[in-house]
């Protein structure tokens, strides 16, 4: 490797960690209120903030001009799978513990190793696949398929929905690879504010007044469908927070995977567990499971070594789990 690609990795692994962060702190804030907002509200608001701020990087990385794109519809379509994998997950951090909901999240890279193989074309050996279904058995782990829903810190339904999100993102991450990379990091954020900002304007004028809100007592269903109402004291500075948390996170993620390739920076995502499991013990007082702490080993240990084998095959196959821009 030369000096120039050894530097350019150093700071797209600088880059991608700065990233993570801002996403566990975004998604810390994200629960915190969403006993009182609705989810489309919230990411309105900080789709809109987060869009601002992205426009200010388009100006720093050429101007006006480098958000033409000859693949609208395209882009339109990947905006759409990040959106509902938002969506979905920050709907289960309204019901699950925060480390749960983050681990369980983290079965993107193993649908996208799996995924790739009719949508792509690639050849995944059994080395790969054997860990991709050690992968999934932690995840299965983390849905304590043996327990009553008593017992359950959340319904099935939303314990899944962290999983669907995965799939969503997993997706949206092999419609970028066989697209290809012909934005700048910042255009790439503003085409997916800009889809955050039309699917919540949706929700609004469809379920904006709240009368949707009475069909379930699930905290997930009321965080998805309660009325919106104006933000009161501090709380604007939570949803000023969370716009300019969107837009480093979909920054700093866009550029990382320019500057180096997935194999080098995706490990990195994996910080993201252990700050899930600080910021809800700090937050919120929540303590994981130990079926949580066996699933989270499992994913962690089954993702790198997916990520450590492609790296020695010098071929990029996954990248990581993070996506929610």
């Amino acid at each position: 490797m030369t000096e120039n690609a050894q530097n350019r990795a150093g700071l797209a692994i600088v880059i991608v960690l700065v990233g993570i962060f801002a996403i566990s702190i975004n998604d810390m804030l994200i629960k915190r209120v969403s006993g009182n907002y609705p989810l489309h509200e919230i990411v309105f608001a900080r789709s809109v903030l987060a869009l601002l701020f992205s426009l200010l990087f388009v100006w720093m990385e050429g101007g006006w001009r480098i958000l033409k794109t000859r693949r609208p519809f395209l882009h339109a379509i990947r905006g759409l799978l990040i959106v509902a994998a938002n969506m979905s997950y920050f709907a289960a951090l309204a019901a699950l513990p925060l480390a749960d909901a983050t681990a369980l999240f983290f079965a993107a890279p193993f649908f996208i190793t799996l995924l790739s193989i009719p949508v792509l074309g690639e050849k995944v050996g059994v080395v790969r696949l054997s860990a991709v279904l050690v992968g999934f058995a932690g995840v299965i782990l983390m849905q304590r398929p043996w327990a009553d829903s008593q017992s359950l810190d959340a319904s099935r339904l939303v314990l899944l929905l962290p999983v669907f999100a995965a799939l969503m993102y997993a997706l949206n991450q092999l419609m970028t690879r066989k697209l290809g990379v012909e934005s700048k990091a910042s255009a790439l954020s503003v085409y997916i504010h800009l889809a955050f900002v039309v699917v919540s304007l949706g929700f609004f004028i469809v379920a904006g007044d709240g009368r949707f809100a009475t069909v379930s007592q699930n905290p997930s269903i009321q965080f998805l469908l309660r009325a919106w109402i104006w933000p009161s004291g501090s709380d604007w500075w939570v949803m000023l927070g969370l716009g300019f948390n969107a837009a480093i996170v979909g920054y700093c993620l866009s550029q990382a995977y320019r500057l180096a390739d997935a194999a080098t920076v995706a490990p990195f995502e994996y910080v993201g567990l252990p700050l899930a499991v600080f910021w809800g013990w700090l937050i919120f007082g929540e303590s994981p499971a130990w079926e949580v702490w066996a699933g989270i080993v499992l994913i962690i240990g089954s993702g790198l070594f997916v990520f450590l084998r492609e790296q020695q095959k010098s071929r990029v196959v996954a990248r990581g789990p993070v996506k929610r821009r």
